[in-house]
Order: structure tokens, then C-alpha cells, then sequence
């Protein structure tokens, strides 16, 4: 069985030095990885459901949270730690360019000696992706095509 710490870019530790210590921690008890999520925005009052709560709100009560960036939180982790995995849990990929994800995870890849976990989903968060003027319907199709995208880039010259 393997044990992951989820969550780990919210609360106290988006902090540096607690980042860090949740990170050391997790790897000195033998946690085989650490795990992300991502927002760029929750705006205030939205009415979408988060599909994980029967109360339809994400965990914590609360819209006001710091949520950093997935890939540059587990950079910095990742400069900490020696073996623990790095994880994004998940990364909300129909927002996201597709060749500089595909880059960036990469990159994370290779500092990192082989230890990123790419994790991505297609996003809830209607209002999310109004404010950062992407289309929320075709979401579904869009994470499929940013894949493929993503795999033909790393298994060929571009």
C-alpha cells in the first residue's frame, strides 16, 4: 500500500517553510508522494456545485483561500525533497495552453529526477472559467485534444 499527502498547496502550507516541513515530513515517514490541487480563481458567491460535497461547496468553508500554482509549489518542493512524488491532483488542464504545460511538466520531470505525477481534470467551477474567459462546455472535449497535444509533444519533434 502507498500512503500520498493531498492537498498540500492550501491552508498554513502555502507558506515556504511549512511547505517545506510538510514536505520533509511526509518523505522522512515513508509517504511515496505529495499532491496538489489547483484554482487560479474561486470567485466569491459561485453557484456551481463542487460535485464532492453534498452541501455542493468545496471543503474548509470558505472562497478567500490561497491556492498557489501546482507546478511551481511542486518545483520548490521538489528542490527540498530527494525521493518523495510530486503530484498534481488535479490540474484543471482545459485552462491551461497545452505546449507550455507540456514543457513545464517536462522540465518538473527533469529537475526532479523522474518523480512528477501529472494529474489533470476537466474543471467544475463554471464561474472559474468565465472569469479566465475560457468556454465552459466544451471542457470535456478540450482536456481530451490538450492531451493528445501534450503527448505528441513529448514523443516527437515539434
Amino acid at each position: 500500500m502507498k500512503f500520498g499527502v493531498m492537498f498540500a498547496n492550501t491552508g498554513p502550507f502555502v507558506e515556504p517553510d511549512a511547505a517545506v516541513a510538510l514536505a520533509t515530513a511526509a518523505e522522512d515517514a515513508g509517504c511515496e508522494s505529495i499532491w496538489t490541487v489547483e484554482h487560479v480563481v474561486v470567485p466569491s458567491g459561485y453557484a456551481s456545485q463542487y460535485p464532492y460535497a453534498k452541501d455542493g461547496k468545496m471543503p474548509g468553508g470558505r472562497e478567500d483561500f490561497d491556492i498557489p500554482d501546482p507546478l511551481i509549489w511542486l518545483s520548490y518542493i521538489a528542490a527540498a525533497t530527494e525521493k518523495i512524488c510530486l503530484g498534481t491532483g488535479v490540474m484543471i488542464m482545459p485552462q491551461r495552453n497545452p505546449l507550455v504545460t507540456a514543457k513545464a511538466v517536462a522540465t518538473l520531470d527533469r529537475l526532479s529526477k523522474g518523480r512528477m505525477i501529472l494529474g489533470v481534470g476537466s474543471g467544475w467551477l463554471e464561474e472559474e472559467f468565465d472569469a479566465l474567459g475560457v468556454s465552459f462546455d466544451d471542457r470535456g472535449d478540450r482536456t481530451d485534444e490538450y492531451l493528445e497535444a501534450m503527448r505528441q509533444a513529448w514523443s516527437s519533434d515539434i
